[in-house]
């Protein structure tokens, strides 16, 4: 379904009865969240929506490689989907970057969030991390930025490229390649499929794949001091091998929001793979019951 928020079209898609309780995910495309755990979730008894950040999926996309928003109207646009869907209030689940725009939707917008959960992210926006926290692992960002780009509009350039990568952010608990090679090509299918005419696909394709627009759009100031200011009930989850956003970042975060709880998966990097699954959903299910 595409919603009408903030100036801006998103598309989202929902699971489940909706007069469960709803829970808002919140990765880069839809697709970061997989739709079968979507309906996992779903059969435990919970109204799950996810949906497609601005230049990213079906959503409105003009100029990925040069945004002219910020981080703070992702906030906004998650704020505006929820009313424009006649929810008052919803859990809500961030991954990745899409934690970023969690945390601060819990603090701007209080009563819009019942609980909180935050996967595989950390307490401060793109750029280089507080020299308290762990930074990105030298290595990894080596293997990810440190060749020739592919051709963004060459479907199995990109793919190949981003089986390499996924394989790079896997923990020691093993990499699910087939997995991984089924997400580029939705995703890159999905992108070419939606993409407004004139607008640059490498561009798009960056964005959808490697949520490059975060790196290119302003954050707005930092919101780290604010965390003991979070009044909803917060689950904290991490990958023990996290190479991207190492585990001390989610360590941080539920040290620093009041009564937040940390599970941390082992063997598992900054992926949310399938033998993660029955412990998430658990965990998720029980934070939002």
């Amino acid at each position: 379904m595409i919603i009408e928020t903030n100036g801006v079209e998103l598309c989202a898609e929902a699971f489940g009865d909706p007069g469960d309780p709803p829970l808002l995910l919140i990765g880069n495309s839809m697709l970061e969240w997989d739709a079968e755990l979507c309906r996992r979730l779903a059969s435990g008894g919970r109204h799950v929506i996810r949906y497609d950040l601005r230049d990213t999926g079906r959503s409105t996309t003009v100029d990925p490689g040069a945004p002219a928003y910020t981080l703070r109207d992702l906030v906004a646009d998650a704020a505006g989907l929820t009313g424009a869907l006649g929810l008052e209030d919803v859990h809500v689940a961030g991954r990745g970057p899409g934690g970023w725009i969690a945390q601060l939707l819990a603090l701007d917008h209080p009563g819009t969030v019942r609980t909180l959960t935050l996967v595989g992210t950390r307490p401060t926006s793109p750029g280089k991390a507080d020299a308290d926290l762990p930074d990105h692992n030298p290595e990894l960002m080596k293997a990810l930025f440190g060749g020739p780009e592919p051709d963004w509009s060459d479907r199995e350039s990109v793919v190949e490229t981003m089986v390499a990568g996924g394989r790079a952010f896997a923990g020691t608990g093993g990499f699910d390649e087939q997995a991984a090679r089924q997400h580029a090509e939705a995703v890159f299918d999905r992108t070419e499929a939606a993409l407004p005419e004139g607008v640059d696909i490498g561009a798009s394709q960056r964005a959808n794949q490697q949520g490059a627009q975060f790196a290119a759009m302003k954050s707005g100031g930092r919101w780290r001091g604010r965390l003991g200011k979070i009044t909803a009930p917060t689950l904290v989850v991490h990958g023990e091998d996290d190479p991207f956003f190492p585990i001390g970042n989610g360590q941080a975060l539920a040290a620093e929001i009041p009564g937040a709880t940390l599970l941390a998966l082992p063997g598992v990097g900054q992926e949310l793979p399938r033998r993660a699954w029955d412990e998430f959903a658990g965990a998720l299910l029980a934070h939002t019951a």
